[in-house]
């Protein structure tokens, strides 16, 4: 049998060019939850034909970002506040086993690595550079899974973190946000240098339960879900705290 050539494709397919193009514009607002995808346009704009981006639009549908209905194209979907609720406490927990699995396989030039990009995530954050600080925000947090090594881990989160990414612009759009997030980012690349992987993981998670609270207050969201039956109290206990901030572990 002749055998076949294994050179890797290096040059991205164009549906998964036009997704990323999409997805950023519905994560920064361009696009706005509720509005119809313009194809014919973005067709122009990208110089694509309608089948790439057509297949970008399934693969941003199977992220929760877009809605196809039949006869009448894709919508930009919009995030409840019970959803956002719901997706970060999970995000939160996800981010926590980074954590901890990057502590045991970290090495001096990972943690250099992250190092550098909050280097450049803070160049941003002192230009006001939004969008660059966005994306140098998430990849510290991509290269923590990357570094955690467990790729069932790494693809739950890329499935979850695509359909809250509006939620965490939305956060950065505040400039006390983007003080927060330095602090924690310093933070979070000493205590793994330092091998904590336990207060690197309650760290992650507290790290993302703040985002939760400042994002519900932004949206005007912080208000109690319909409650169904077991579900518990969200006023205040008796401890005086509410039933989210239960998720909040307690700091060592």
């Amino acid at each position: 049998m002749t055998q076949m050539s294994a050179t890797p494709i290096q040059r991205p397919s164009l549906h998964d060019e036009a997704a990323d193009r999409i997805r950023d514009m519905i994560v920064e607002g361009v696009l706005p939850p509720g509005e119809k995808v313009p194809e014919r346009q973005l067709c122009a704009d990208f110089g694509i034909s309608r089948t790439p981006l057509r297949e970008a639009l399934k693969v941003l549908a199977n992220e929760g970002l877009v809605e196809l209905q039949p006869n009448r194209g894709a919508t930009v979907t919009d995030l409840g506040p019970d959803e956002i609720r719901d997706a970060f406490q999970v995000m939160g927990a996800l981010e926590a086993l980074a954590g901890e699995l990057a502590t045991r396989n970290a090495m001096a030039a990972d943690i250099e690595g992250l190092r550098n990009l909050t280097t450049a995530m803070t160049g941003c954050y002192e230009k006001g550079e939004l969008p660059d600080y966005f994306r140098l925000n998430q990849r510290i947090h991509e290269r923590l899974l990357e570094i955690a090594d467990n790729t069932v881990l790494r693809d739950q989160h890329r499935v979850l973190n695509a359909r809250i990414l509006r939620a965490r612009y939305l956060l950065n759009t505040s400039p006390s946000g983007w003080s927060r997030n330095i602090d924690d980012h310093l933070e979070m690349i000493d205590l793994l240098a330092a091998g904590e992987g336990r207060k690197l993981g309650r760290l992650l998670r507290r790290h993302l339960l703040k985002k939760l609270h400042v994002i519900e207050e932004a949206l005007g969201a912080r208000k109690p879900r319909s409650r169904k039956r077991g579900d518990e109290e969200t006023h205040p206990d008796r401890t005086g705290q509410s039933r989210d901030q239960h998720l909040l572990p307690n700091s060592d």
